[in-house]
């Protein structure tokens, strides 16, 4: 019963920070190159991104929201397929 129970709680108790979905433009830049993404959720302390192709995106970059004139510091914490999970450092 224990193990029927635990897939019953979501997903976002267990972040640190409760995430907000999204759906704004984004860059990551790393080493003077910038590659479009899209931010679809954010909170305090990471995000979720897409992309065209996760190939090439580096561990370490800088993830930039032109409309939120934010520019933060992240690194990867998961990958799956053209979605990234990363946290802000």
């Amino acid at each position: 019963m224990l193990i029927i129970w635990a897939y019953l709680i979501p997903m976002d108790c267990h972040r640190i920070a409760p995430r907000r979905r999204v759906l704004k433009a984004g860059l990551i830049e790393c080493g003077g190159e910038a590659i479009a993404c899209t931010v679809r959720n954010v909170s305090e302390t990471g995000a979720a991104i897409e992309v065209v192709t996760p190939l090439y995106i580096p561990d370490r970059f800088t993830l930039v929201i032109p409309s939120e004139q934010s520019r933060r510091p992240c690194r990867i914490v998961w990958r799956k397929e053209s979605r990234i999970g990363i946290a802000f450092t």
